[in-house]
């Protein structure tokens, strides 16, 4: 489904039409649903009218001329027009609210694909609950916003017309005064269009705030509770819950004056109506059954008036939703696909890897790695040390083109790195974390998301050289046990071995490794080895570690320093090295 980049002029305005042309793709596949519910609401305003019309007959018929022939009918009219209304209002609602729900899930649907398709450095910067209020929240708001208000609309625009069709046909003379005080009515919406606006905002950005609290108390409970941190965490919540009540407030101060005082002003237009409309019955300009039908069919047309504050909030709280939902869907992502030209497809790697003077920084003030040279052979082991922000995980990132260089250049196989199609550069990539994501369901499907289109047989042999197959023998369901959100069932070294299994099974032939045993007891580190020289083999090897005793056996070792390559070598040559900086680290590590 494709969005335009005029949407970028949406977003900063509040045109019904214009946000409702930003809509269209996501109404587009449900459209003749969505006339079909429109069409459903006309009948539902114009029978007001035709209740309002009938009171003229039957008031000067009935009650004036007395016929009590005609009186018979009257009930049952009444009840006709009820039923036939309440009818069409059902099934109006009941398409409505198909469609709104299918919009929703067309809007969620293009919204995660565009959050897949961001970099790192997106996420960098937003909280998890500004991404579920712009990702989420906004499409529910949007679309039945959308729905709902376009519903409203029409009911209320062939309400108007035709209750000011039976205004005209009783006396064009009240219908004057009628108008011009509906028009009075309106006047206040445009004093607290800025306000609501900018109340809205901050209350989007608190709310965001209150769902990441939430997050991180379910994902932070261990070290909430170990470190007594329940009433700081409270503490900070109910600083929050304070501020969305403060601009609840200021919303409902803001806004809730705009009913009582349209409610006020339509009131002059009743009074003004019944005043002169009593002076045309005396004076037989128009009959008594033309006025009581002027006055409902006046009285329905205000009645929407009283309640149109709360309206008017939902609707601009829909269109600033809207607002924020276009931006989301004109960002795009930091690290693409180059856009002038075909993107080359890797296959497979056959020859080196070159960093050539790469430098990087995460913003334009800090320099994270400073011209960083070096080359990797097909089939070598590099191993990356030294001291904790040095630039170790931010070049294999700038590997994995997680990010874009600042300067300088990676070249696989004779391609720049941003001459591959990003899809075959990260097939050509297995990489195994110090923390590994698990998602919630199996073992197996865990596993399997290394290549999903792997067979039984290569999945048991993965299993295999991971060294998992004892630790899923321990499950009743064996590799079929669910193991909760972020495999919380499982231990640490479980855990990695799920993920060693996983990039087995991708059988890349590059693998990395990230600190994949640092969080690792010395026993565990040991059991894993052998599934780690089963991933290993046959592989070119990047290693981040900063236990050295894993990286003796290396064929090149780099010592990273505040982001510059300080030495390069062997394990020996390293040790060989009077003061040097990788000689000073293992005689740290290995002093007892």
């Amino acid at each position: 489904m494709g969005i335009s980049d005029k949407t970028k002029k949406l977003a900063g305005s509040s045109k019904f039409i214009v946000k409702m042309k930003g809509m269209w793709p996501f109404v587009k596949p449900i459209f003749p649903k969505v006339v079909l519910g429109l069409l459903l609401t006309i009948p539902v305003g114009m029978l007001d009218a035709l209740i309002a019309l009938f009171l003229k007959p039957y008031m000067d018929n009935v009650m004036v001329a007395k016929e009590s022939s005609n009186f018979i009918y009257v009930p049952f009219v009444i009840v006709g027009f009820t039923i036939v209304q309440g009818v069409f209002n059902f099934l109006a609602v009941y398409v409505n609210g198909w469609t709104a729900n299918k919009i929703t899930l067309n809007i969620k649907r293009v919204l995660f694909e565009k959050l897949l398709s961001l970099s790192p450095a997106f996420f960098d910067k937003t909280t998890s609950g500004s991404v579920f209020f712009r990702f989420s929240k906004d499409a529910e708001t949007a679309s039945n916003g959308l729905i709902n208000n376009v519903k409203t609309i029409v009911t209320r625009v062939f309400s108007i017309v035709s209750l000011v069709a039976v205004l005209l046909y009783n006396s064009w003379q009240l219908t004057i005064i009628s108008i011009f005080v509906l028009g009075c009515a309106f006047l206040p919406l445009y004093f607290v269009k800025k306000r609501m606006k900018m109340v809205f905002e901050k209350s989007v950005s608190v709310e965001s705030d209150l769902v990441t609290v939430y997050n991180e108390a379910f994902a932070g409970n261990k070290t909430i509770t170990s470190y007594n941190l329940q009433n700081l965490k409270m503490e900070n919540f109910d600083g929050l819950l304070g501020k969305s009540f403060n601009l609840k407030m200021a919303l409902l101060k803001n806004t809730s004056w705009l009913s009582p005082v349209m409610h006020i002003i339509s009131s002059f237009g009743v009074a003004g109506v019944v005043f002169f409309g009593t002076y045309l019955v005396i004076n037989d300009t128009i009959t008594s059954g033309n006025f009581v039908s002027f006055l409902a069919a006046l009285i329905m047309l205000y009645t929407p008036v009283k309640s149109i504050g709360q309206q008017f909030v939902s609707i601009q709280g829909s269109f600033m939703a809207m607002d924020r939902m276009f931006k989301m869907l004109d960002l795009k992502p930091s690290v693409r696909d180059a856009e002038d030209r075909t993107p080359v497809e890797l296959k497979g790697f056959n020859k080196e890897i070159i960093f050539d003077k790469v430098s990087f920084g995460y913003d334009n003030f800090k320099i994270v790695l400073k011209e960083i040279s070096f080359t990797v052979k097909k089939g070598e082991t590099v191993a990356l040390v030294g001291n904790s922000g040095g630039g170790k995980t931010t070049l294999i990132n700038l590997l994995m083109r997680l990010y874009n260089l600042k300067s300088g250049n990676i070249i696989i196989d004779g391609h720049k790195l941003w001459q591959l199609s990003l899809k075959s550069l990260r097939e050509q990539i297995a990489i195994v974390f110090q923390d590994n994501f698990l998602f919630s369901g199996t073992i197996r499907e865990n596993i399997m998301l290394g290549n999903p289109n792997a067979g039984e047989e290569e999945l048991s042999r993965a299993v295999d050289m991971a060294c998992l197959g004892e630790v899923v023998a321990g499950f009743e369901r064996g590799l079929d046990t669910v193991i909760g959100e972020r495999g919380i069932i499982l231990s640490g070294g479980q855990k990695q071995r799920v993920a060693v299994a996983r990039a087995i099974l991708k059988n890349a032939p590059i693998v990395i490794l990230d600190e994949a045993t640092s969080a690792l007891d010395n026993k565990s580190e040991k059991e894993l080895q052998k599934a780690f020289d089963n991933l290993m083999k046959d592989k070119t090897i990047f290693v981040i570690a900063h236990r050295l005793s894993t990286v003796q056996h290396a064929d090149k070792i780099l010592v990273l320093d505040n982001g510059k390559i300080v030495e390069i070598g062997t394990h020996d040559e390293l040790l060989a090295t009077e003061n040097g900086v990788y000689k000073q680290l293992y005689q740290i590590q290995f002093k007892a």
